[in-house]
């Protein structure tokens, strides 16, 4: 994949704030129905606390984000393990389809840290044309307490970013 001069209207750069919720695969569908066109890029940024590793590949990228990780190693128990990652089956369906019936190229950026901060930082390292982010929907006093991911993020990201609302229902 190439980062440099992608941001045109071909092999676009669009990134999805994952974390294999059912939040986060509205927002991963939503961004294949309506964004994403033949030729594009799709990278799923995933955000894990941070902590201390002491094996696997984690230890190796905490500071920079893993490389750029393609859909057959995102598919690949053995290699998620390393990084401390369990795709669920519907996220890897979803992706896996939408990469043959669209002929997108899918990688995963996996970063470890503070959620706002890194997909933020991700903006920038990738650098993506946009950013798709879920909404959990929290109330207003747990959005006080605890902040707003996806907030933080439209206020604060280098690229267009689009909330996708989990719906009341």
């Amino acid at each position: 994949m190439e980062a440099e001069g992608t941001k045109g209207t071909e092999g676009r750069i669009v990134g999805v704030a994952v974390d294999f919720s059912a939040c986060s695969r509205k927002a991963l569908k939503w961004t294949i129905d309506n964004l994403i066109r033949n030729g594009d890029n799709l990278v799923l940024v995933t955000v894990q606390p941070e902590g201390h590793y002491e094996e696997g590949e984690m230890q190796l990228w905490e500071a920079t984000g893993s490389p750029m990780i393609p859909l057959a190693e995102v598919a690949d128990p053995h290699t998620m393990n390393k990084y401390g990652i369990k795709p669920d089956a519907e996220t890897l369906d979803i992706v896996s389809t939408a990469s043959r019936q669209k002929g997108i190229i899918v990688v995963m950026k996996i970063f470890w840290g503070d959620p706002r901060e890194k997909l933020c930082e991700a903006v920038d390292r990738t650098p993506l044309s946009c950013l798709v982010i879920g909404n959990r929907g929290l109330g207003t006093l747990k959005r006080a307490i605890m902040g707003s991911v996806s907030n933080y993020v439209v206020n604060n990201a280098d690229c267009p970013v689009t909330v996708v609302k989990v719906s009341d229902n």
